[in-house]
This record gives C-alpha cells, structure tokens and sequence, in this order.
C-alpha cells in the first residue's frame, strides 16, 4: 500500500495503523478451533459465538497494534534505521496524542464484543479477556524486550484462542484441541521470528533481548525452521483422534515454508527481508486453511455415514 502523503489521522492513516495484514494471525487459531468444534459438535455448532471470537481476535490485535506503535514511539524503538513497516506515530501518520484515544477505543470495543460470550461460556471467559486485555500492555511495556515474546504468542496466539474458541463451543478441552492449539501458536512464532532475525541489530541497540539477539542469527534462523516442521509433526497425532485430514493436509504446508525459509538465510540482512515476512503471513494462512479443512473433512465423513 503506497504510504506517501498520508494526512494526520485521516481514515486511511488509520488504516495503516491497524496493520491490517496482522490479522492473519489473529484469525487463523480461532479458525482452527471453529473448525475442531464443528468437526466435533456437527449440528450443535453454533454460528454467533464463533462471529464474535473472530471479532474480539480482529479487535484486539488491532489493539495490540496501536499499543506497539505508541509505546516503541514514545520508547525511542522506531528509529531511521527501522528496517520493518513504518509505524504511525514514528511516520507522523497519527498523533500521540490521538494514538491514546485510539488504544482506548479499540480495548473498550474489544471488551464489549467479548461481554456475550460470558453467556456460552462462563465467568473463566471474563478472566480470559482481562488477561488479554493486560498481557497487550505488557508486552510491548517491557516483556518482548526481555526475551518473552516467543512463548506469548505460543500462548496468546495458540493455547488462549483456540482452546477457549473450542470451549465456548463444547464447554471441555480435549487431546486435539492442545495439538491444534500448539500448532497455531508455533507455526504463528514464524511472523515473530523472521521479524526479530531481520532486527537484531536494531534490536540489539534498543536492549531488546529476542532470541536472535541472545543466540545469533544461525539460531534464529534454524528456530524459523524448526517452528513450521513442529507443528506439521504434532497434527500426525491427530491420527489417533481420528482427524485423518487434519493430519495429512497441514503437510503440504512445509513446501512454501521450506522456500520462505530458504529465501531468508540467503537473504541474510536488512529491508529485503520485508518479502519473507509477507511469504511468512501467507504462509500461516495457509496452515490455517489446510488444518481447518482437515478438521472440517470429519464434519463431511460424519454426515456420509448418517
């Protein structure tokens, strides 16, 4: 999207600063936990809770957004050097000030959409939100630059969405649903870590202690690796729950994972590495998809049968 002449707090500055492509993450856990629930339930699934998971996700990774954008700004993080998407606040895009009122709106829309789903799934869900609500502020507030954001997205993109996407559903957990929660969390990590192996330098200047900055890029980059064969490794388990597509389809996911990672070791260093994070957020829909399908083949094989 073409980012000169943008006009301060303008709708489309807005837009820019949601960083709408980051929605892939937030939709595909509640996808895949959708999907389980409707391989599980058939008839019982119900549609509207599952609209507003997708829409609490949406609304709070866009929150998540702006808390990032207005707290690296104010900590001095989106330097010139910034080799990632430019940042609002950084760009001039959105005051500080209207940045404020933006966190605020999104975070209080965020809890008012989440509110009806007490009404499927209990007071554990209004815990659930407000640990939400508080870990969007502490991430950006201090853990990610202590080393924390790896195991935050495996729970706040895997364990959290789809294990609670699935209860509100079924009102239980089960076996498959911490398989599936644990593949979208890592495979989720790869957006994480193919940005921390492009900013280590940076990150390594502002004392943000990812991963890569600890170990080296030869870690990082074999951690990329490593996040997207996991998960197609954990959902061949599924084959004993009886999700055989669940099972056998997120494997074809490993070819274009495979190529992205090949093009960010080859690539190494600096802006270029912008095209493996856009190959990366393809990818993981895709994983999104293919599990999801998998999942929904049980629905098909269950209404042959009927």
């Amino acid at each position: 999207m073409e980012t000169t002449d943008v006009r301060t707090n303008s709708p489309r500055a807005w837009l820019l600063a949601a960083r709408p492509k980051t929605l892939t993450a937030a939709a595909v856990p509640v996808m895949a936990g959708s999907a389980l629930a409707a391989a599980d339930l058939g008839a019982d699934f119900r549609i509207l809770p599952c609209v507003l998971c997708f829409l609490f996700a949406f609304i709070m990774q866009i929150d998540a957004n702006f808390i990032n954008d207005y707290f690296d700004f104010r900590h001095g993080s989106d330097r010139a050097d910034r080799l990632g998407p430019e940042r609002a606040c950084a760009q001039g895009w959105i005051t500080p000030r209207a940045m404020l009122w933006g966190i605020g709106v999104t975070t209080v829309l965020a809890c008012l959409v989440g509110l009806p789903l007490l009404l499927y799934g209990g007071w554990p869900l209004l815990v659930v939100g407000a640990v939400c609500v508080v870990f969007a502020f502490l991430y950006t507030l201090g853990l990610s630059y202590r080393g924390w954001g790896d195991v935050l997205v495996l729970v706040f993109f895997g364990l959290v969405p789809v294990g609670f996407t699935y209860y509100i559903q079924a009102g239980t957990w089960t076996q498959a649903v911490v398989v599936c929660a644990l593949a979208c969390g890592l495979v989720i990590d790869t957006l994480l870590m193919v940005n921390n192996f492009r900013d280590r330098d940076q990150d390594r200047v502002s004392g943000k202690r990812t991963v890569v900055v600890r170990f080296g890029a030869r870690v990082g980059s074999m951690a990329y690796l490593w996040l997207g064969f996991l998960p197609c490794l954990g959902c061949l388990s599924l084959v004993a729950d009886g999700y055989l597509g669940a099972a056998v389809l997120p494997q074809f996911y490993l070819i274009p994972h495979l190529r992205a990672w090949q093009q960010m070791t080859a690539i190494g260093h600096g802006r270029a590495l912008n095209r493996v994070l856009g190959l990366t957020a393809r990818n993981i829909f895709l994983f999104g998809l293919l599990l999801s399908a998998g999942l929904l083949l049980q629905c098909v094989w269950r209404a042959l049968l009927s």
